[in-house]
């Protein structure tokens, strides 16, 4: 079988890539070995939201008394909301099936292998081998849950954000190495549903990309709900022989163990780039990633690389992002190259946190004179009336010109408010026209004209 573009791997960046060149007139097949939408559809973003909003759910009915509700018992029904969160997933993996189907493009089960002549060897799950041959070779693998040398998987006593998903039962102690968006968003999550969590950070803030008053007011947030936080601390080794988990802990103190019950790797991701033939094409890689230019044309013509595998975010948005613009550029169009500067990123603890752009040190480092202004949710009549006054939103501007560098969210739905400050910064927008833009009142989003105007010396509500 021959194709005008074969991708290999179907998750936002493999599926989002096909229907694009689908969409551009070129005769397209995908390769998927598991199941359609990759780990952000069945094993990440979307059946993690799934357990978020039921943790979400339990705390507004645990606390309904502060609405002024009286609910006499309540109680975590542990095996319906993993299947509950294994419902939404499935729906989502059908839903691109159809859009397979609704674009006509060739899909094929089994596991890929680029060759050289730009073809795909395909080893279908009874073994079966066959070839496809494609003008253009796209890879999209994804990438998984990293693995440390001291902390092996085992996928019963420490797991990875897989296992963590689908537990049988619920455990009630939990210790998360590693604070980012996985980490902390099963932090919130077990918290909420009764776990006695403890997170083991080795860097001195949790959500250490993060803007540092974020990671502070999450640092206070959690510590209200009952999250044992270590910063500075690095797990040395984890002892699973006992029926109980003894987690080994070097902290500036010295020495510590903690007793759980499982311990969640969660240390980021690893890119997916062993055994798919790059060695036996040449493709070079780096670091563990594949080396690609602006429009991600490896080193050799006719293959292509996109998402996880290749430097950059790895975030599902930026995987789309990507395998558009390739498969544009492939079809002969003009588009630009991505503006990784300008990459949102969203964590769905509670609260949420959303940032885009420069941090204030980052800020600061590249040599800005700077305008910064902070409303928090504390003055919001919104954030009141929800019961939801945590956080606040941060806003960086150059004061020379006005630019817009960068913005901090952390509280409610701020995942939702985010692409307001994406959108101004690709228009280039300045503080000024952001300040006269009215917004709605009571809005949370109003928080975004208040920090404006704290940078400029006008607030009004602080």
């Amino acid at each position: 079988m021959s194709f005008d573009v074969i991708v290999l791997g179907s998750g936002p960046g493999g599926y989002v890539t096909a229907i694009r060149a689908s969409q551009l007139g070129l005769k397209t097949a995908i390769v998927e070995k598991e199941s359609l939408g990759g780990v952000c559809l069945n094993w990440g973003c979307i059946p993690t939201k799934a357990l978020l909003k039921s943790a979400n759910v339990f705390e507004y009915i645990s606390h309904a008394s502060d609405y002024g509700i009286e609910v006499n018992e309540s109680k975590v029904n542990f095996n319906n909301m993993i299947q509950r969160s294994r419902n939404v997933a499935d729906g989502m993996s059908k839903g691109v099936q159809f859009l397979m189907k609704k674009n006509k493009i060739e899909v094929i089960m089994g596991t890929g292998k680029v060759v050289k002549g730009k073809k795909i060897e395909v080893t279908a799950a009874d073994g079966k081998k066959s070839e496809i041959s494609g003008k253009h070779i796209i890879v999209a693998t994804g990438g998984r849950s990293r693995v440390l040398p001291n902390l092996p998987q085992d996928g019963k006593k420490i797991i990875g954000y897989r296992e963590a998903m689908t537990l049988e039962k619920m455990p009630k102690k939990m210790v998360i190495v590693g604070s980012g968006a996985i980490g902390v968003e099963f932090a919130y999550f077990y918290n909420a549903i009764g776990v006695d969590v403890t997170i083991v950070e080795y860097m001195s803030n949790i959500v250490p990309v993060e803007d540092v008053d974020v990671s502070k007011q999450l640092n206070k947030s959690f510590k209200k709900s009952g999250i044992n936080i270590m910063n500075d601390a690095e797990v040395t080794s984890v002892d699973t022989k006992g029926a109980a988990c003894k987690v080994n802990v070097k902290t500036k103190k010295g020495e510590e163990v903690i007793e759980c019950d499982i311990v969640l790797s969660a240390v980021g991701v690893t890119a997916n780039i062993e055994n798919i033939g790059l060695e036996d094409v040449g493709i070079a890689t780096d670091k563990g990633k594949i080396v690609v230019d602006e429009f991600y044309k490896t080193n050799i013509d006719g293959y292509y690389a996109i998402g996880d595998c290749v430097p950059g975010q790895a975030l599902a948005h930026v995987a789309s992002a990507e395998g558009i613009i390739c498969v544009e550029k492939i079809a002969g169009e003009h588009p630009q190259p991505l503006d990784y500067n300008n990459i949102p990123g969203c964590t769905y603890c509670s609260p949420e946190i959303a940032s885009v752009g420069y941090t204030e040190q980052a800020a600061k480092d590249a040599g800005y004179d700077l305008k910064v202004g902070k409303f928090p949710f504390s003055a919001s009549g919104k954030a009141s009336a929800a019961g939801h006054k945590d956080g606040f939103v941060k806003v960086i501007y150059d004061s020379k010109y006005g630019e817009l560098l960068g913005a901090h969210m952390i509280g409610a739905n701020v995942t939702e408010m985010i692409a307001e400050i994406v959108t101004a910064r690709k228009l280039e927008t300045t503080g000024h026209e952001i300040l006269k833009a009215v917004h709605p009142h009571p809005t949370m989003s109003e928080a975004v004209m208040e920090a404006t105007a704290a940078a400029y010396g006008e607030v009004i509500h602080i």
